[in-house]
């Protein structure tokens, strides 16, 4: 059986193809998604992303599972795991409801479904406000958010907790990111010199906008459901971290971790390519 991880930033097994745009091991493959996929017709018997989809322009999501649909074989499964956009919006309805009600301790939930609505969307500095309320030394809602983004706040604790020097990131780099800097550096002293700060303000954050971070669109049963559909594939269902029609899907460690769901803020869904 032949399986596919796009997008797969550092979570991927070596039973899978792992590609994404930067590799974070030598398991994944470095490739622009972006661009169609670099297989023949028919080669995958599955395809995984998560948290991928909503980086993407609708036209270029749409292009990207229509480059699925090429690569898969006849009764080949598409697993999509994205952000839901309606669990999002009900539990920041429900918090709503808390803080209005005059329910103090709510209101540090709400602040954070709103930037778990927003942030993503509107930020243009890496990490945004998520990350200020994630550092805070007096955050008081750990296990509410624990419960939202699962192990993805731990990790994120771990890392600040034990964050390398500078040195020692740098030194971690390979040429081409220092190469893609210096050009970044030059771009933006020479679009000060020719159009001033302003401009140099407005490219910088053109250039983050375009780095890959920002949430492009959102979706929710209905919407991945029908765009699924738009591109060929049937037998559309809404399923469970741990429930999938890919064999032995839960022993690679993808959505479930030590029992636990990797994303718990996701909406997973399988179809099928006829």
């Amino acid at each position: 059986m032949k399986l596919l991880n796009f997008g797969c930033g550092s979570t991927f097994h070596p039973a899978w193809v792992n590609i994404d745009i930067a590799s974070s091991s030598p398991e994944v493959r470095e490739y622009d998604i972006r661009k169609n996929l670099p297989y023949p017709d028919a080669e995958f018997d599955a395809c995984y992303s998560s948290h991928v989809l909503e980086h993407f322009q609708q036209d270029e999501a749409k292009k990207l599972l229509t480059e699925c649909y090429r690569i898969l074989r006849c009764k080949g499964i598409i697993r999509v795991v994205v952000p839901d956009l309606e669990a999002i919006t009900r539990e920041y309805l429900s918090t709503l409801e808390k803080v209005d009600l005059g329910i103090k301790e709510a209101e540090p939930d709400y602040d954070w479904m709103m930037l778990e609505l927003y942030d993503q969307t509107v930020r243009s500095v890496g990490g945004g406000k998520m990350k200020d309320f994630l550092l805070n030394p007096s955050i008081n809602n750990k296990d509410f958010v624990r419960y939202r983004i699962g192990a993805e706040a731990e990790k994120f604790w771990e890392i600040q907790a034990h964050q390398k020097s500078m040195r020692e990131r740098i030194m971690a780099k390979n040429p081409a990111w220092f190469l893609q800097k210096l050009r970044i550096i030059i771009a933006k002293y020479l679009v000060a010199l020719v159009a001033g700060n302003e401009a140099k303000k407005s490219f910088e954050e053109g250039i983050f906008r375009n780095s890959g971070e920002i949430h492009l669109w959102m979706y929710d049963r209905y919407s991945l459901k029908r765009l699924l559909e738009q591109v060929g594939f049937i037998d559309v269902r809404v399923c469970r971290a741990d429930d999938s029609r890919i064999p032995d899907f839960n022993s690679y460690g993808l959505d479930m971790i030590e029992c636990k769901i990797r994303k718990p803020d996701s909406l997973f869904m399988e179809a099928m390519k006829p």
